[in-house]
């Protein structure tokens, strides 16, 4: 008989693969040793030593099909009620560092192929699954890597991976979400030079905190216009309808206007908030080497997230409206918005999945992240990539808030659906 999928995640989160420093090999290891064991021997790639991901591929035919997750996870932090790496399985949830992001998508992947291994059913297509380290920290090592130098092995029709927002209840209604799109990155430095002079009497130099200082503040102040895509108007829309909210129209000067209006929790509306602009978060500041000197530089890093059109002349643009001319702009990580279209069939499909399983009043809707996944690397080779968050009704809805936090954990019942979903998809699609 198969391996369950909360064998599977209470295993894997029992080792360590926090990043820094990785450790995904032991990971790769463990799930080659479950193929093995199946017959169906998979492969390992090792950029660095201990920095491995892990591949495997079955059934024939001209369509493929990508289940891609992460294996490292962030470092746990203190404050835990339960060992971090337990793995407990207890009053039907597993505990520990990863449970949501995102070893139970890794668990759930390979529990839905381990079983359709089993079951011998013939698939007209190949199902690739993959296990990729390194995305807590870019994906260099991880999905960038296999994108770069081996596409062969991750090459599909399209993909599946984590990304979606967790379902919500409106009114008795459960919504769902496909992640389709994230927002792109052009982070950049500014930097501003003064005169330097002693403590005692600054009015004899120029002072480079406080010019910084201002332009943060100028920053902190902007407000972004407001773009609207096609995909996150149809979400708008339905959930002001889900929360019985008439909506005529939404252009950009009744967005805010509808977001004050929904009664959804915050953090939920922020992120609905962010998906309609550019956001800018000036995140560091470093100026000044003693107390008694009137500092002559300083430079601040600021996150920068963009929308599909903007790009880092849009951004420059847009910060000369704010900030004065002698702060120089310096990017130095820029990377565009990707998106997959909600009209392909692929996306039709996982939508119509997620509706047989959840049953009666539930809704699939498409959101666009504001942080990034390893879709982006998948999107850039053209690979059509969608983002799932799937939950069971009656999920632990505070469960939702140790993401990267204290006391991650996941429910059985959660679990168990998201391998339905990825076994179902499967068979629909490979048949």
């Amino acid at each position: 008989m198969a391996v369950t999928p909360e064998k599977i995640l209470s295993d894997l989160i029992r080792i360590d693969s926090s990043n820094p420093p990785g450790n995904e090999t032991a990971v790769a290891l463990y799930l080659k040793k479950l193929f093995n064991d199946a017959g169906m021997p998979g492969e390992i790639i090792e950029p660095e030593e201990g920095r491995g991901s892990f591949i495997v591929r079955f059934g024939k035919g001209p369509k493929k099909l990508l289940y891609i997750a992460h294996s490292d996870v962030v470092p746990v932090g203190d404050g835990w009620d339960f060992e971090p790496f337990s793995g407990e399985i207890k009053d039907g949830v597993v505990h520990g560092r990863g449970a949501l992001d995102c070893k139970d998508l890794i668990a759930a992947e390979v529990s839905a192929a381990l079983q359709l291994i089993e079951e011998k059913g013939p698939l007209g297509g190949e199902l690739i699954v993959a296990a990729t380290a390194d995305e807590e920290i870019g994906g260099r090592l991880g999905a960038a890597y296999l994108a770069e130098k081996c596409p062969e092995l991750i090459e599909a029709d399209f993909a599946v991976n984590e990304g979606a927002d967790q379902p919500i209840m409106i009114n008795g209604q459960l919504a769902y979400f496909l992640q389709v799109g994230e927002k792109g990155t052009a982070w950049c430095t500014l930097k501003v030079h003064g005169t330097a002079g002693h403590g005692s009497i600054p009015t004899l130099a120029d002072n480079a905190v406080v010019k910084m200082a201002r332009a943060v503040s100028r920053l902190n102040n902007y407000r972004a216009e407001v773009i609207v895509v096609p995909e996150v108007e149809k979400l708008l829309k339905s959930l002001a309808k889900l929360c019985g909210i008439k909506v005529q129209a939404l252009g950009p000067d009744q967005v805010d206007a509808l977001l004050g209006d929904l009664p959804l929790e915050k953090a939920f509306v922020e992120s609905l908030r962010s998906m309609t602009r550019m956001t800018v978060s000036p995140n560091q500041i470093r100026g000044g080497t003693k107390t008694n000197i009137v500092p002559d530089y300083c430079e601040a890093d600021i996150d920068i997230r963009i929308l599909p059109g903007q790009d880092c002349e849009y951004v420059e643009k847009e910060l000369r409206l704010i900030i004065s001319k002698d702060i120089e702009i310096e990017f130095n990580e820029y990377r565009a918005p990707t998106f997959s279209s909600s009209r392909e069939n692929f996306y039709k499909l996982m939508e119509e999945i997620t509706l047989d399983l959840a049953g009666e009043k539930a809704i699939c809707l498409p959101v666009i992240s504001a942080g990034s996944t390893d879709s982006k690397f998948l999107r850039g080779k053209g690979i059509p990539s969608y983002g799932i968050g799937h939950m069971a009704r009656g999920f632990d809805q505070q469960a939702r808030t140790t993401v990267h936090g204290r006391n991650e954990r996941i429910d059985i019942e959660s679990l168990q659906l998201k391998t339905a979903f990825l076994k179902e998809l499967a068979r629909r699609y490979l048949a």
